[in-house]
């Protein structure tokens, strides 16, 4: 288990340029399962999950080729579709939430798919049913072996239909996206996801010749094909890494560019992180944080305080609400942070608390936050990542510190954000990785 040993209390300057997309990334590096040709993504992210799934791929034995640091090729034309019963593939693919994506390329070109309780962050219940239903309304049959805790789907005739999704899910809209372009007829996918990700895996696919329309909406129509094509692809600048440096540089009184962030893309983000009171300058494609010696929560227009909750797209992503909340905490003003989706996400906040926070932790998914205005900085603890967001939240809180902070299970972080320590440390950060 890896350690960051963090000197807070440093103001930071530079550019940093955010990575490729990871919830991108995972959907469009599965979709190549589609396809026998050869496919070419760049962008891509080298950090933990995904480069799990790559693993994942030449298992099955996909031919990939690194092109350069981020960019590669994969060509999926002899796929060993036996290697799923093995006890390799279900130890690796159950490692990583993010397998849970193949599941819909490989029932829709091979009739079959397996996969075991997929791993990932221990934010709460995040079920599958939107993935399985879909696929059940497409003709698969699906089987749950609650022993080996193995999902199982199959199909010898899949067939177009219409379907209203239970819930806007990212990744369960994904599946359902890339089982029905190789369905027989149309369907139609109402109470869809839209994210920027969703648009991306949809623009990909359609260069690869699926039949789409509807993009950007929350209702998709697919007309099946029988065989899709190679194609080149590239990854949007990751989000949530975006949002994560625009609060890094509040809370740490710096002064940063955040370069080439694909702002038309960005959806709410911007202005969210303005309600906190910081300044945000666009400059062409990237972002300027000027340094300010604080920044105060806008209340609503009635004077009540504020409250920043999650929802599906265009909404606001439950991704970043962890770093609204420590940013908040070294504000000035209060906010009631609102995390519907997930009830274990908020509960790092014991450690903000140790630090020093003003927060009241109302339930599992309500926290209001009374900021400290920069008079008090954070008190140096030791802490652990309990998942990707939350641990870059306590990155930030370190960061903020008066001293030196301990980080563990830092592969919590790696798992979502690429060399971070590095990264960070190249704009005058002091982070020591053990």
């Amino acid at each position: 288990m890896s350690t960051f040993k963090v000197q807070g209390g440093i103001s930071l300057k530079g550019e940093l340029t955010p990575q490729g997309a990871k919830n991108e990334a995972l959907q469009v590096i599965s979709a190549i399962l589609l396809s026998p040709e050869k496919i070419i993504i760049n962008n891509i992210p080298n950090i933990r999950d995904v480069n799990i799934l790559i693993d994942l791929l030449k298992d099955l034995n996909v031919q990939i080729n690194q092109i350069d640091e981020s960019t590669y090729s994969f060509k999926a034309d002899k796929i060993n579709i036996d290697y799923l019963a093995s006890e390799e593939y279900k130890k690796k693919s159950g490692s990583i939430r993010g397998s849970i994506m193949i599941i819909g390329p490989l029932l829709a070109r091979f009739g079959k798919g397996y996969i075991p309780k997929p791993g990932g962050d221990k934010i709460g219940r995040r079920r599958l049913d939107t993935h399985f239903i879909g696929f059940e309304k497409l003709g698969a049959k699906f089987n749950y072996n609650k022993k080996e805790e193995i999902y199982q789907v199959s199909a010898n005739n899949l067939k177009g239909t219409d379907m209203l999704l239970e819930e806007a899910s990212v990744t369960g809209t994904a599946n359902i996206i890339m089982t029905a372009v190789m369905c027989k007829g149309k369907t139609t996918i109402y109470n869809a996801a839209c994210e920027p990700y969703i648009q991306q895996l949809c623009n990909m696919l359609a260069s690869m010749g699926a039949q789409i329309s509807g993009i950007g909406s929350n209702l998709l129509e697919i007309i099946g094909v029988s065989r899709l094509s190679g194609c080149t692809h590239t990854i949007l600048p990751d989000m949530i890494e975006i949002g994560s440096f625009i609060g890094l540089a509040a809370i740490t009184k710096s002064e940063i560019t955040i370069k080439n962030v694909n702002y038309s893309k960005l959806g709410l983000i911007p202005t969210i992180f303005s309600k906190l009171g910081i300044q945000i300058e666009k400059k062409g494609d990237d972002i300027f944080i000027p340094k300010q010696e604080e920044y105060e929560i806008q209340n609503f227009i009635d004077g009540s305080i504020l409250t920043i909750s999650d929802a599906p797209w265009p909404g606001f992503t439950p991704d970043l609400l962890s770093i609204i909340l420590v940013v908040a905490s070294q504000a000035k003003g209060s906010v009631l942070v609102h995390q519907k989706m997930f009830e274990s996400r908020l509960f790092f906040v014991d450690k903000l608390i140790d630090m020093g926070a003003q927060i009241i932790l109302c339930d599992p998914h309500r926290a209001t936050v009374i900021g400290l205005n920069h008079k008090f900085k954070f008190k140096p603890t030791t802490m652990t990542s309990p998942d990707i967001r939350a641990g870059v939240s306590l990155l930030l809180a370190a960061l903020a510190a008066d001293g030196e902070s301990t980080i563990h299970n830092v592969e919590q972080i790696d798992r979502g954000y690429q060399n971070i320590d590095i990264r960070l440390n190249s704009i005058g950060a002091r982070i020591q990785r053990i």
